[in-house]
């Protein structure tokens, strides 16, 4: 699916367009998305500050998006685990930016390449216009290539 679409998608997606997050760009290589978030009265919570769900969902799905789109369908890929560290309460319009590195698709190769599973973790900051980090996020990332499953029947078929 090319970058456009898939960005476009993804404003209209309910998460994402009920919260008021924007993916702003997502480049044609899939190697880079940014994220926007204005404060609404719909986002905000009850000290008028951005609520904490939606900074996170913010930077949910994005670092799985890069990677399955490089990895390819020879990979299994899912996020696994996440963190968030509340820095700072968010005010205004606040941004989040990926950046998917060769070093960062070599690792989870290596580790994948002999049949196991490859987890990597990615770090991204929630900044607000002025670069003042309102909250640092990291997920985690699994992966495995498919042909290193045993396949089901085959494991049913010995055993019998």
């Amino acid at each position: 699916m090319k970058a456009s679409r898939l960005r476009r998608g993804m404003n209209l997606w309910p998460p994402f367009l009920f919260a008021g997050i924007r993916v702003v760009a997502l480049s044609d290589d899939y190697r880079y998305a940014k994220v926007r978030m204005r404060l609404r009265w719909y986002n905000r919570n009850y000290v008028g500050t951005h609520f904490g769900g939606s900074l996170f969902a913010m930077t949910d799905p994005f670092w799985m998006l890069l990677v399955l789109r490089h990895l390819g369908r020879d990979h299994m890929v899912w996020d696994r685990a996440a963190e968030i560290d509340f820095v700072k309460p968010g005010r205004g319009t606040v941004y989040a930016e990926f950046k998917l590195t060769d070093e960062h698709l070599d690792e989870l190769r290596a580790q994948a390449a002999g049949g196991g599973k490859a987890l990597a973790w990615f770090p991204v900051d929630v900044v607000a216009e002025d670069g003042t980090v309102v909250a640092r996020v990291r997920k985690q990332v699994y992966a495995r290539r498919k042909d290193a499953r045993p396949d089901k029947r085959a494991s049913e078929a010995l055993k019998a």
